[in-house]
């Protein structure tokens, strides 16, 4: 089955671009939420996201165990698990093994009958973070972006709405 990474900076339009590449697939498609609303300002951007997908799409909402929730729902339908960094970044916080957790999930895509499509941000375009914290969240984000990547049958960078294959 199609295993899709999608990658691009803040607000190139990726999540519209996985959301579109999830549809063209057979059957109800399932949204995997990594995110967590704490402030006013991400319940918004949650919202939109909602909305602009409609009611026909299901909703898993997962911060950590995104290989759980693949496992669980493999077999019903195309899987959209937006976002990765996000993730990552859940993952750091919650001083989980992100390495681990990132090598358990490309394992995972590995076993999948129903396509995944991966969204996440390409951390490694702009300065050198000027902090330990950042430095670390960054390379960690690349190192994850590699792995599924890597796992993935098409990689697709995304630049201004448009869609930029890279393999």
């Amino acid at each position: 089955m199609p295993i899709i990474l999608i990658t691009g900076g803040a607000r190139s339009g990726k999540s519209r671009r996985a959301e579109h590449r999830t549809q063209e697939f057979a059957g109800r498609p399932t949204y995997i939420a990594t995110a967590e609303a704490f402030d006013d300002e991400m319940s918004h951007r949650i919202l939109h996201h909602r909305e602009r997908r409609g009611p026909e799409w299901e909703l898993r909402e997962t911060p950590l165990e995104l290989a759980a929730v693949l496992h669980e729902t493999d077999g019903s339908g195309p899987r959209l698990i937006d976002c990765l960094t996000l993730w990552v970044s859940n993952l750091m916080h919650a001083n989980r093994d992100w390495k681990c957790a990132a090598d358990e999930l490309a394992d995972v895509l590995a076993r999948q009958s129903s396509p995944v499509i991966l969204v996440t941000n390409e951390v490694g375009l702009g300065i050198v973070p000027d902090n330990a914290l950042a430095r670390a969240f960054r390379d960690a984000a690349g190192f994850v972006n590699q792995t599924i990547a890597a796992a993935a049958c098409e990689v697709e960078m995304v630049v201004c709405g448009l869609p930029l294959r890279l393999k």
